[in-house]
């Protein structure tokens, strides 16, 4: 089967976009499955961190479905999101439009660039929530923030949160990639406490509305970026008293910065808003064997060079900052 493909990125945190609005692909669970573990993962034909698939909707302009590259499905993909919401709104020739998720139909709309040539999009994370059953995270608790978690290195403390996927972020006075690599693979084996796994964030402050966040994301890995770790942890560090709510916080991480904007309403219930780029590399077409995977095969093949050299330029600017 020739699949038509189009690699792109939001800060860093790369995606393969699949589009079965205009193409009658058909695909199994199964056959999702597949190209999902076959295509994507770093050692693999493309490489990227996940697989975007954009559907037809039937109460939203678009649907996106996102698959890891262990073939796991997730609730929401903020940095994908973006990336499906340019591609979706150049199709339909639109600045707003209204995206499908597993949890929520969500806002998305073509913004100002937050950095010179780099389309720039901005999303609505939610729903989002502190209640432990909804991430889920086994305690007797009300909420977790700022607490231990059993099984767990004791000398950190989590905030647990649902935005909707789950996460639990630890604010860090420096932070350690092989340690956040290392705790990310013990809370996704604490299954009696962490049953569905779990997003697993350092957060650093590192100045006036600024902070650094490096996550470990389920069926993933050690990500550059995931976009809602970086809501996530923008909350968590409006709750630690880090930042301020309804005030614009710039998030760094390794594959360079976004802007979140975190809000809480009258009732206590928390809105975010993620802003940030969404580039093209290249588009090509895969003859995808699903008798064969191995045996797949990429041409055609067609860069944006220069939206990958407007990148590296926020991505250098953004590194300065760390």
């Amino acid at each position: 089967m020739n699949l038509d493909i189009l690699k792109c990125h939001g800060s860093g945190n790369d995606f393969i976009i699949i589009d079965e609005m205009a193409h009658d692909y058909a695909f199994s669970e199964r056959q999702r499955i597949m190209i999902s573990k076959e295509l994507a993962g770093k050692d693999h034909l493309i490489g990227s961190d996940g697989i975007l698939f954009v559907q037809n909707s039937t109460s939203a302009d678009a649907a996106m479905r996102m698959f890891n590259t262990d073939g796991s499905e997730a609730e929401m993909c903020g940095n994908g999101l973006r990336c499906v919401a340019r591609y979706v709104g150049e199709k339909l020739g639109r600045k707003s439009m209204i995206i499908e998720t597993m949890k929520a139909n969500l806002e998305v709309r073509k913004v100002e660039e937050i950095f010179p040539n780099n389309p720039t999009y901005e999303v609505a994370i939610e729903p989002v929530s502190l209640k432990p059953k909804t991430i889920p995270l086994i305690s007797d608790d009300t909420d977790h923030i700022n607490k231990p978690i059993k099984g767990l290195p004791e000398h950190l403390t989590f905030t647990a949160l649902s935005v909707p996927n789950p996460h639990i972020v630890a604010l860090v006075g420096d932070v350690d990639e092989k340690e956040v690599e290392a705790v990310g693979k013990e809370a996704n084996n604490l299954k009696t406490i962490l049953p569905n796994g779990v997003n697993v964030s350092f957060l650093k402050k590192v100045g006036d509305s600024k902070i650094f966040v490096q996550t470990y994301e389920r069926g993933v890995g050690l990500t550059n970026a995931c976009g809602t770790a970086m809501s996530a942890s923008s909350l968590v560090s409006c709750l630690l008293g880090l930042n301020t709510f309804n005030e614009k916080i710039l998030v760094l991480n390794r594959g360079g910065m976004v802007q979140c904007l975190v809000q809480k309403g009258d009732e206590g219930q928390f809105y975010i808003k993620l802003r940030g780029n969404a580039t093209y590399e290249y588009s090509a077409t895969v003859n995808f064997d699903f008798t064969d995977p191995e045996s797949s095969e990429m041409s055609d093949m067609t860069h944006y060079e220069d939206e990958t050299a407007n990148y590296a330029a926020l991505a250098k600017a953004a590194k300065n900052l760390i």
